[in-house]
């Protein structure tokens, strides 16, 4: 299922909201209509208002999965207590001492793999592989570096920039293991990780989004079949078996 909604008049929903299958962080703020994210996961994974760095992008600032989150070094002692406080305690949580802070800008990532910006610091690199539990992959996207900006990834597809080439799409999908399909969000932006969060049963996308774009999202990320009284009951049961 996708669903539209919009950060007071933003339609950038990816800049103020970082979504895995384990937790969503959701910028301070918001017009009524960003308390869909609250009415869609409540009682299936934790929604933290937060903010980071003293900034409401967020979306841009951080990047994580279901094993962990990273922030920029910017954040502050106080921000990143309360983001740990509100996450379960198997989630690592950490800073990272990286020049290109815009995390979310230049890391894009699923439970299994990270495709990052070709010139981050190798020392990042490792902390990415080791609190994020992935394999790292330095790559571009459409000869753009910012990964993060110009695609979204989750466990079962990604969208990239629109022109992607067929040949690096096919790279994309055999590096990452999920079909890949180039497309937009908003009417037309290219911005993908700007404009939409997804995890494994849900998508929220900007008001702006065309019902051709949403039916695309909806198919790469096979949200279709997913039912969220099922997807509450398998998390229940794994988390269940966790314990």
């Amino acid at each position: 299922m996708a669903i539209r909604t919009q950060f007071e008049n933003s339609s950038e929903v990816g800049v103020f909201a970082r979504l895995t299958n384990s937790y969503c962080l959701v910028s301070h703020g918001g017009s009524e209509n960003f308390k869909v994210f609250e009415s869609e996961l409540d009682g299936v994974i934790p929604v933290v208002r937060c903010s980071v760095a003293g900034c409401q992008v967020i979306g841009r600032l951080t990047v994580g999965n279901k094993n962990g989150l990273l922030l920029p070094s910017t954040t502050t002692d106080q921000e990143l207590s309360h983001i740990r406080n509100s996450l379960s305690d198997k989630i690592t949580v950490q800073r990272i001492e990286e020049r290109l802070t815009a995390l979310g800008n230049v890391i894009a990532c699923n439970d299994y793999i990270a495709l990052v910006h070709p010139d981050i610091d190798r020392e990042t690199e490792e902390i990415v592989a080791d609190a994020l539990g992935v394999e790292v992959f330095r790559t571009s996207i459409s000869d753009n570096v910012l990964v993060g900006s110009y695609s979204v990834i989750s466990n079962k597809g990604a969208l990239v920039h629109p022109k992607t080439s067929v040949e690096d799409q096919t790279e994309l999908s055999s590096l990452l293991q999920v079909p890949v399909v180039a497309g937009t969000v908003n009417r037309g932006s290219n911005v993908i990780g700007a404009g939409m969060v997804v995890n494994d049963f849900v998508a929220f996308t900007g008001l702006e989004t065309t019902a051709t774009e949403i039916s695309v999202i909806e198919k790469i990320f096979k949200l279709q079949d997913a039912q969220p009284s099922e997807i509450v009951t398998k998390m229940r049961d794994s988390i269940i078996e966790e314990m």
